[in-house]
């Protein structure tokens, strides 16, 4: 009985102080909070440009004292969704400072890493590789010893068929039915060719929850404008146990790095779908 006492006035304590962190927070000016997030990201404080000082204030101030703040994701989430968004786009420079700060926001490597691998079906091998070359440098910077960990779950005998069990409880068979109209052998090859590269491969792996692994490839195919994938996508989120607000956090978290254009028409496209329809097959 004094231990569920002691637990029930813990949890009380707890929650005050993280209520008076949220005011705090909500009293803070826009420049505050991206004083704030800066730091936690980059473990350093926020500064200007010699040359273009107001060009990178308004950056700043957007993403880290405003688009930070709205919606329900986690800042280790945030910095995953801005990993993969930089990855599809290439931004070298820039994933690597987002490789650091996802690690600093409490990412472990493999998180990170998992979420560079899970692109390679989105984006290709070539491009998947200088992401994972920013990586490893990261990697070698902090002293952190490579290979990591082996993720694989699956071997040569059951990758089909773990794939396509996987597959099909997102998806269901409509890629399959959709290539019946190919000529021999396409009309098999395409759909197995998916099905084994995508969720053989890549969403068989550890590192990642299933619902991680659809919301960040959800933002990969809204970063590339594969506006026809999108709404397959959407709906494979919702069956993997993401709601429409941590969806949409995930798009409004994408704005400034993949700009307006592709993150509103997936978010158009997330208003339009009728989330009564699916249910979580994963609780």
């Amino acid at each position: 009985m004094k231990f569920f006492k002691y637990v029930l006035a813990l949890h009380i304590i707890l929650f005050s102080i993280f209520a008076q962190a949220q005011e705090k927070e909500k009293q803070m000016t826009r420049e505050q909070r991206a004083d704030k997030v800066y730091e936690e990201l980059f473990a350093a404080k926020r500064g200007g440009s010699p040359t273009d000082p107001e060009f990178m204030e308004i950056l700043q101030r957007l993403i880290f004292g405003e688009v930070f703040y709205i919606g329900e994701l986690s800042p280790q989430d945030r910095e995953l969704v801005t990993v993969v968004s930089l990855t599809a786009m290439q931004t070298l420079p820039q994933l690597k400072a987002h490789v650091n700060a996802a690690l600093n926001v409490g990412n472990t490597p493999l998180q990170v890493r998992e979420s560079i691998y899970l692109a390679a079906p989105f984006i290709g091998f070539p491009r998947t590789l200088n992401a994972i070359g920013v990586f490893n440098e990261v990697m070698k910077e902090r002293g952190i010893s490579l290979p990591l960990e082996n993720s694989a779950t699956i071997n040569e005998e059951n990758r089909f068929e773990k794939g396509l069990e996987l597959q099909r409880k997102l998806y269901g068979n409509e890629v399959r039915q959709a290539m019946q109209a190919l000529p021999e052998p396409y009309q098999a090859e395409v759909p197995d060719v998916l099905t084994k590269f995508c969720f053989s491969d890549f969403y068989t792996r550890k590192g990642l929850t299933l619902q991680q692994k659809e919301l960040l490839s959800l933002v990969v195919l809204t970063t590339l404008g594969a506006e026809k994938q999108v709404p397959a996508h959407i709906i494979g989120n919702l069956k993997a146990g993401n709601d429409r607000n941590r969806l949409l956090a995930a798009m409004v978290q994408a704005i400034p790095y993949i700009g307006l254009p592709n993150a509103l028409t997936t978010i158009n496209l997330i208003k339009e779908t009728k989330l009564e329809n699916y249910k979580p097959i994963y609780e």
